[in-house]
């Protein structure tokens, strides 16, 4: 595993690195945090034990990342030093953005504010998916 990670021009401890802010990112989170990741990438739960153990040498793909920052709900410096660590792990990589060329921007919405924090909370994490999910569906025409 270790050959391959090396001919692909990845650096395993630096894997291991950014797989350990994941893991404490995921530690300080609430239960069911792994199983909507697992939902939201469309994987498996082994996916995501293999993906957040710095054990193992499987990279986490470039196409995850957003998504991750989103569920797992990132604070800037988490985020920072998550993104460094990967940069360090996979130097080959484009910097910034997703890395398939795509530009970015973003999009205000007025929505109506329950009540309930809790609704609130819901409608954002419901609009954020729904647009992922449209996402996911161009990339694969």
């Amino acid at each position: 595993m270790k050959q391959v990670a090396a001919r692909n021009g990845v650096n395993g401890s630096a894997v291991a690195g950014y797989k350990r802010v994941l893991q404490q990112v995921l530690e300080n989170r609430p239960s069911g945090t792994r199983g909507r990741l697992a939902e939201a990438l469309g994987k498996n739960r082994s996916f995501i034990s293999q993906i957040t153990n710095p054990s193992y040498s499987v990279p986490i793909p470039a196409k995850h990342i957003e998504r991750i920052f989103e569920i797992c709900h990132f604070l800037p410096a988490e985020k920072s030093s998550f993104s460094s660590a990967y940069a360090r792990a996979h130097p080959r990589r484009a910097s910034g953005g997703s890395g398939d060329g795509a530009r970015w921007r973003e999009v205000v919405l007025r929505v109506p504010d329950f009540p309930s924090a809790r609704k609130n909370k819901h409608l954002d994490e419901l609009l954020k998916d729904t647009v992922q999910h449209v996402i996911h569906l161009i990339g694969d025409r």
